[in-house]
């Protein structure tokens, strides 16, 4: 059923009057969460109380739908961001007052590192200490490792992001980053961070390659560099002892849990809470300093209620910021009423969860659904459209719940538009989602994303055709939120949004409720990385893809989709050099083929496994495999196919030295193309014939043949196959004692030519220099 969802960013309505902002404040000094405001004719005929409607359970409440047109793409980011305000005000997922404070607060909240210093000095302190190697005499094998240990929610990774911050000048070849957990808190495997980290450096590595040749090419490609490398949220030892430089002069500064045991020489930070002069100043960038100054002995308790937890604290300070009539004592006594709770069992989580309870309870009811949805998000990065497709509201709703969440404290900015599930929230949250909401909501909110992306990404493949085509007309068509102005500005998209867009095409195949979402995400990502970066370009991310499509189509039985996944595969295996994995792929895919009954993909198996045996210079069996394949090809009629498998035929045969069956392969190709039109190809197919008949002792029929050749590569409309076959021609000429009057206006017309094509394609290497004759490659 949430298969068929229908994607909710639709043509927008015509835009309503709207009501001026209520003037009532967003909270009394008591505290009373403020209750999101509606003004759908329905819910207004039902009960005009505030407390009735707070009172409805989750499924009772309506969803927000899409409202007034959201800004297009191109939209300045604070046009934009003053749009969705202004929108939200009409039934959004704050009320009119509440918002007035959440974007006062988000604009004053300060982002300043707190505290956190003797544990800086002992960070750098470790840099400088002579390491085991060291003490020992000997140079250093391999980086210096930090380790900032503690659990998530203590400040972990801000402490570790202020010391690289600190540091990035004394590494002058740059700073990377890579994060070793999902937001599900499954380990990432090591060969996607690594293939990730060795792209930011320049490397690159074939597709397919596994996670030790991935390790071996990046710890390369850091030879002789000085980077620092940050890797937060490590799952374990084995995840930074692959990633680890034998470069010396590079630092690593690990993120865990608890310690790593197994990686040498490693130098362990564990982080508490913060002293209270800093949790103080951290409360005061939320709530400003004058409600501190008024009550600093509420601030200290407050403190001390928090246990001094940055991540609880920041949650009660976007309370107190949403929040400016209430005072700090305020927050104190709300969250001492709190009733206890299985989790205060746990005191290492106890001021987090406490404090998030207080936070979430004071949410509008639609905006407290949409946090909780955010978790579906991949790698719980989000950004308006993500949002607004997940709560089935407009894309402007969905920018301003984000800015308010990151008022809240409840997510964190990570550039324009882009915002990030903190981790010691993602589990918190999951529990309410699953509590809250029913399984099908969930289903059809996942959908809903997928169907967003999929559109997203045949916009994208749409902007990268030329400006009037079919493809740019019908993408003006499409609503403003998923257009792109410009073929860069889809690219630029593309690259940014990459890592989420696979993680949830592999999020949606691992879960198996949505596979046919899943397949459609597959093919629009596959055919947007082809239409940006070319076939060769986007070969790894392709190679990544079809295996998920592999692993949908084994679940559900479709052989036909096996097959042509594992086809797919065989061509990126082979292209890598991995001949044996790419046999085996296409034998497998030939099964498939042959039990789905699909001519086309069993053709192309039988093909492919003929230029395998090619490629191994095993002449007999390929010509085995390419008499197959051209049977097939025959009884289906289809003229081009059998002229390539005439054609591959001849070349096979020639290099096994059996020049008759070539001379006779050859011939049959040049009948072939000549019936199916095909100029090109029949000037080949000529050129092998020319080349055959020299072989078999037919001087006079070869130089005639070559004379054909020439004659219709000039005239099948490519340059290059004319500069090529002209010069062959001519060596043709003075090698079998033909005219040299003749060879030497084939030279010309093949300068001609060359200089024609260089004009047109620009400089290319001449691919004349082998025979154009052999069809391996083409």
């Amino acid at each position: 059923m949430a298969e068929q969802a229908v994607d909710t960013e639709g043509e927008p309505a015509a835009p309503r009057k709207r009501q001026p902002p209520s003037a009532t404040p967003a909270s009394s000094t008591s505290g009373r969460p403020p209750q999101a405001r509606s003004d759908r004719p329905s819910e207004a005929r039902s009960d005009h109380s505030p407390q009735a409607r707070s009172d409805r359970s989750p499924e009772d409440r309506p969803s927000p739908t899409p409202e007034d047109p959201a800004p297009s793409s191109d939209t300045p980011p604070r046009q934009r961001s003053a749009a969705g305000r202004a929108n939200a005000q009409d039934g959004g997922v704050w009320s009119g007052a509440t918002r007035a404070v959440l974007f006062a607060a988000a604009a004053t909240v300060g982002r300043g590192f707190a505290g956190r210093r003797r544990e800086l000095l002992s960070l750098r302190a470790d840099i400088e200490r002579a390491g085991l190697d060291t003490l020992a005499g000997r140079k250093a094998a391999r980086s210096r490792v930090l380790l900032i240990a503690g659990r998530p929610g203590w400040g972990r990774t801000a402490l570790a992001e202020e010391l690289v911050r600190r540091l990035a000048d004394d590494y002058p070849d740059g700073v990377l980053s890579a994060r070793l957990t999902t937001s599900a808190g499954d380990p990432v495997p090591t060969e996607r961070t690594a293939r990730e980290l060795l792209g930011r450096l320049g490397g690159t590595a074939p597709p397919g390659a596994d996670e030790d040749d991935l390790s071996e090419a990046l710890r390369a490609a850091l030879d002789g560099k000085r980077v620092l490398l940050l890797l937060d949220d490590v799952a374990g030892a084995g995840q930074v002892d692959a990633l680890l430089p034998d470069e010396p002069d590079c630092l690593v500064v690990a993120v865990s849990r608890g310690p790593l045991t197994g990686v040498p020489d490693v130098r362990p930070c564990t982080v508490g809470g913060l002293d209270v002069s800093a949790a103080v100043g951290l409360l005061a960038q939320y709530t400003g300093p004058t409600r501190i100054t008024c009550d600093p002995v509420a601030a200290q308790s407050l403190v001390e209620e928090c246990a001094g937890q940055p991540a609880a604290l920041v949650l009660v300070g976007g309370w107190l910021a949403a929040r400016p009539q209430a005072s700090v004592d305020d927050a104190l006594a709300r969250l001492r009423e709190l009733p206890p709770d299985e989790g205060d069992l746990d005191h290492g989580a106890r001021p987090l969860i406490r404090a998030f309870r207080l936070a979430y309870a004071a949410l509008p009811s639609a905006a407290a659904r949409m946090l909780r949805l955010l978790v579906l998000a991949p790698g719980g990065s989000v950004d308006a459209q993500t949002a607004s497709a997940l709560a089935g509201c407009s894309v402007a709703d969905g920018e301003a719940a984000l800015e308010g969440f990151a008022a809240y404290g409840m997510l964190r900015p990570r550039g324009p538009g882009d915002y990030q599930v903190p981790g010691c929230l993602d589990p918190l949250l999951r529990e309410r989602l699953a509590a809250e909401e029913r399984p099908a909501e969930v289903e059809l909110a996942r959908a809903r994303m997928l169907e967003r992306a999929v559109r997203q990404l045949h916009a994208c493949r749409l902007a990268a055709e030329p400006a009037g085509s079919p493809g740019r007309k019908k993408l003006a068509g499409m609503p403003k939120p998923l257009r792109f102005s410009s073929s860069a500005q889809a690219a630029e998209w593309l690259e940014a949004r990459l890592p989420t867009l696979v993680e949830a095409a592999r999020l949606a195949v691992e879960i198996g409720e949505l596979d046919t979402l899943a397949r459609r995400l597959v093919a629009a990502l596959t055919h947007a990385l082809t239409a940006h970066r070319g076939a060769e370009g986007a070969a790894v991310e392709l190679y990544g893809l079809h295996e998920l499509v592999l692993d949908v189509a084994r679940r559900r039985d479709l052989p036909v989709e096996r097959a042509a996944a594992l086809l797919n595969l065989g061509d990126l295996d082979g292209g890598a050099g991995r001949v044996d994995q790419a046999l085996a792929r296409y034998k497998s895919a030939l099964e498939a083929a042959r039990e789905s009954g699909d001519p086309y993909t069993t053709g192309r198996a039988l093909e492919s496994i003929g230029g395998i045996y090619q490629e191994l210079e095993d002449w007999h069996r390929a010509a085995d495999w390419y008499g197959r394949a051209l049977e097939l090809r025959l009884s289906r009629r289809d003229l081009s196919a059998a002229a390539r498998m005439y054609a591959r035929l001849g070349t096979v045969h020639g290099y096994a030295g059996q020049w008759g069956e070539a001379l006779r392969d050859w011939r049959a190709a040049a009948a072939a193309c000549r019936r199916a039109g095909d100029r090109p190809g029949y000037a080949r197919a000529l050129s092998g014939a020319a080349g055959a008949q020299e072989r078999t002792g037919r001087p006079k029929e070869a130089l005639r043949t070559w004379a054909e050749a020439a004659a219709a590569a000039r005239t099948c409309g490519d340059t290059g196959l004319h500069a090529d076959l002209a010069d062959h021609a001519a060596d043709a000429m003075d090698r079998l004692g033909g005219d040299p009057a003749v060879a030497r206006s084939l030279r010309r017309a093949a300068r001609k030519a060359a200089t024609a094509g260089a004009e047109d394609t620009g400089p290319s290497p001449r691919s004349g220099e082998g025979n154009p004759a052999d069809l391996r490659n083409q």
